[in-house]
């Protein structure tokens, strides 16, 4: 899926919005970008993830949680309970490698 296509499907139910190709890439390369309802809405929408799943991935990025820190504690308590492990979600994942490969 390119940046494209993901922003083609990333489609936030309730307002219909959608993040530009542009923003897409601005996530991909780490910049800086607000995290909206509706950007967290829209990216579960084009990955096919609940949007619970996500909004607490955005949470966790955005505070600046590690991999380190997610291995265990509150953080990795509720991954768990979200069922958001990585290895529960092979197409985020191969989603989210190629994009990295591409920036």
């Amino acid at each position: 899926m390119s940046t494209r296509e993901f922003s083609a499907a990333a489609v936030d139910p309730e307002t219909g919005w959608s993040p530009s190709k542009s923003l897409t890439a601005k996530i991909i390369a780490g910049g800086g970008y607000a995290v909206t309802p509706q950007l967290v809405s829209a990216v579960a929408e084009g990955l096919g993830v609940e949007r619970e799943i996500v909004a607490a991935a955005a949470h966790l990025q955005v505070i600046g949680y590690t991999d380190a820190e997610l291995s265990g504690g509150a953080p990795a308590k509720l991954i768990r309970v979200l069922g958001a492990e990585a290895e529960s979600d092979d197409k985020a994942r191969a989603i989210a490698e190629r994009w990295d490969s591409e920036a």
